[in-house]
């Protein structure tokens, strides 16, 4: 019986993530017990999506809502959750955290769906955690990147887990890259929100930890149009780079003084520099500017352009919005997915919060492979040593350093 079961794994790990999904759904299905598996094929498993699509945060939000779509999509081809097609309940937070609030109480307590991927951002996240912890509700935040997010509640008793990169990670990622160019006075522009709050706490505990200390700090609320002002504060400080924290729309505006400016000191920041929204704000200049990434387009990893193809299709985008939000947002759905069949027919919330603590095979995902991705002590899914530094180079997301194209083909688990 061991060894059946050590063949059956071994081709589960050469054969494609779709057929190997069905297969596991199968043999799920054939372990069930009979009045467990006759459940009804005209009714669905409804999970929750919380995304802002409309706002200045819509190019996260729609580019995650239609990488969740492209999961429930595939998984529906396979014949769903045990003959249950995927139903997505989708709710628009437009980045407000109180309408984050209403979305997520409406979706746990009024439309009771099973489980939710959601929130792009910080403070729109934050605020709406303790409906989904106090009604034991696993929630999957596929975008959002606070420190605080997996950090408010212990995890062996959390409710919330997340498939992005924490600021923790990527504030330690970009002091690592200043000190190794040996840029020792940045200048932190950082926008007035919970996101900005919360990144300039982590950014300076990073920076310290390297012996860097910034030129200045300057703050400016979100929706400005122009932050040319405030990088002349930075360059009368003496500033030999820029950190700008912020979303996609802003860090454009950013980019775009500093052209404005013609001040050719590097820009570097978290993921929303990659957004389309930043290439569009600047009109292009933020061409060479430096991000931190989990995901970029790859021409050497089959599951990277097969993902882009679908996703390319349902969208009808030349360009994607978020590349990272869409990706990470079709992981989250397809660990949850795993989750339901290990649950064993047991839906409840801590039944899949402990499917999900673990998972027992890896999964191939597009931004990784997932090799015990949670556990009771861990709900983040993303490590260190998963992030690359990524830039805009011909109005496309790329590998700021090329080597990394093809070292993205080796697998790295969770560190």
């Amino acid at each position: 019986m061991q060894a059946g079961h050590r063949r059956f794994h071994g081709i589960l790990g050469r054969v494609t993530p779709r057929v190997r999904l069905a297969w596991l759904a199968l043999a799920w299905w054939a372990a069930l017990p009979q009045a467990q598996a006759q459940l009804p094929a005209a009714e669905p498993l409804r999970i929750g999506v919380i995304f802002p699509l409309t706002g200045g945060s819509s190019d996260m939000g729609n580019s995650a809502r239609i990488g969740a779509q492209v999961a429930a999509d595939e998984f529906n081809e396979i014949g769903g959750f045990l003959g249950r097609r995927i139903e997505l309940i989708v709710r628009d937070d437009k980045a407000d955290p109180d309408t984050g609030v209403q979305a997520a109480q409406d979706l746990v307590l009024k439309d009771k769906v099973t489980a939710t991927v959601g929130f792009c951002n910080t403070g729109v996240a934050a605020k709406a955690l303790d409906i989904f912890q106090a009604n034991r509700h696993v929630l999957i935040v596929p975008c959002a990147t606070g420190t605080v997010i997996t950090a408010k509640y212990a995890p062996a008793d959390s409710y919330i887990f997340r498939t992005a990169a924490r600021d923790a990670l990527q504030t330690r990622f970009l002091a690592a890259e200043l000190a190794r160019r040996k840029l020792t006075q940045p200048a932190l522009i950082v926008d007035r929100s919970g996101y900005g709050d919360a990144g300039l706490a982590d950014l300076l505990q990073a920076l310290a930890e390297v012996k860097i200390r910034p030129a200045i700090v300057v703050r400016f609320a979100v929706g400005t149009k122009s932050l040319q002002d405030e990088l002349r504060q930075a360059r009368a400080a003496g500033a030999d780079s820029i950190i700008g924290w912020t979303v996609g729309p802003e860090s454009g505006v950013l980019a775009a003084a500093r052209a404005q400016l013609n001040w050719s000191v590097p820009q570097f920041g978290p993921w929303g520099l990659s957004h389309r929204s930043a290439f569009e704000a600047s009109n292009g200049a933020v061409e060479g500017t430096m991000s931190v990434q989990t995901l970029l387009p790859n021409n050497f990893l089959e599951r990277n352009n097969a993902f882009r193809l679908r996703y390319r299709k349902l969208s009808k985008e030349t360009l994607i919005g978020s590349m990272m939000s869409a990706a990470q947002s079709y992981d989250a759905m397809q660990l949850l997915f795993r989750a339901l069949f290990e649950a064993k027919g047991d839906l409840s919330g801590p039944a899949l919060k402990r499917a999900l603590e673990n998972l027992p095979r890896r999964y191939p995902g597009v931004v990784t492979t997932y090799d015990k991705p949670f556990s009771a002590n861990d709900h983040d899914a993303i490590s260190a040593n998963m992030l690359w530094l990524g830039t805009w180079r011909n109005g496309e997301r790329a590998y700021f350093y090329p080597e990394d194209a093809k070292r993205a083909s080796i697998l790295r688990y969770k560190d």
